[in-house]
C-alpha cells in the first residue's frame, strides 16, 4: 500500500510530547498514518470550525485532533458509545481485557481514554460525545472543518457514520476515512471504510487529497454526499 500523496500530504509536525502521548496511548493507528491525520486536521483548523473524529476508543487519534486544535483556536470533538467495535469485543484479535468493566462485564474504554487526555495535557480542547453515531449525528446542528471516519468496520455502521457526519462537512473542509484497504485481508480488514471511501469519491462532494497507507484524505469540493 502506497504511502504517497496522489497530489500533496501535509507537513505539518506535532511537537515531541504530542507524538509521545500519541504513541504512549492504546490504540491501533501506525505513526505515519497519524502525522497524515494531523496534518489534515491542522489545514482543517484554518476553518475556525470544529474537529470531529468517529471512534474514539482509548483516545490515541484524539491527542493528534486535540493539538490540532488547541493551536488553531477550536475544539475537537470525539464521538463513541466506548463499548467497543465488533472486532473488539472477546474472543476476537482485537479484544484488549484490560479494558472491559468488572462491574458490568462489557467494556468501557472510557476511562482509559480521560486518563490518555489528562497524561497529553489535553482536557479542555476536547469534547468528548458519548453515545451511538447516528444517534449524536441527528442532534449535531453545525458544520465541522473536519470528519474523521474511524468507527465500526461493517458495512451498516460505517454507511451510518458516513451518511450522518458528511453532510456537516463544510465548504473546504476534509473528510478524513482510516481503515481503506482495497483488498480484503480478514474478516474485519477495511472493506466498508473503502466502499465508504469509493462512494464519497464518486458523489462528486469530495476530492482526494492524498493517501498514507489505509488513511484517506479527501477535500470537499461540491455539494450533497
Amino acid at each position: 500500500m502506497s504511502t504517497t500523496s496522489r497530489t500533496h500530504t501535509p507537513s505539518h509536525t506535532p511537537a515531541p510530547d504530542v507524538l509521545a502521548a500519541f504513541e504512549a496511548a492504546k490504540g491501533f493507528m501506525p505513526r505515519g498514518e497519524g502525522l497524515a491525520l494531523y496534518g489534515a486536521a491542522v489545514e482543517a483548523g484554518a476553518l475556525g470550525l470544529p474537529l470531529l473524529e468517529v471512534g474514539t476508543y482509548c483516545g490515541r487519534s484524539t491527542v493528534l485532533l486535540a493539538d490540532a486544535a488547541r493551536t488553531a483556536g477550536v475544539t475537537a470533538l470525539t464521538v463513541d458509545h466506548h463499548r467497543g467495535s465488533e472486532e473488539q469485543q472477546p474472543g476476537w484479535d482485537f479484544h484488549d481485557p484490560e479494558t472491559v468493566d468488572p462491574a458490568v462485564g462489557l467494556m468501557d474504554t472510557l476511562p482509559t481514554f480521560r486518563r490518555t487526555l489528562h497524561a497529553a495535557g489535553l482536557e479542555d480542547h476536547v469534547v468528548a460525545l458519548v453515545g451511538k453515531s447516528p444517534q449524536v449525528a441527528k442532534v449535531w446542528g453545525g458544520p465541522l472543518g473536519l470528519v474523521f471516519i474511524d468507527g465500526g468496520h461493517t458495512d451498516e455502521h460505517a454507511n451510518a457514520d458516513y451518511e450522518g457526519w458528511a453532510p456537516h462537512v463544510a465548504d473546504g473542509g476534509y473528510l478524513v476515512i482510516h481503515d481503506v484497504f482495497p483488498v480484503k485481508h480478514d474478516e474485519w480488514t477495511g472493506q466498508a471504510p473503502y466502499r465508504v471511501y469509493q462512494r464519497a469519491l464518486a458523489s462528486g462532494a469530495f476530492t482526494e487529497v492524498s493517501e498514507c497507507d489505509s488513511l484517506r484524505v479527501l477535500r470537499r469540493s461540491g455539494a450533497g454526499i
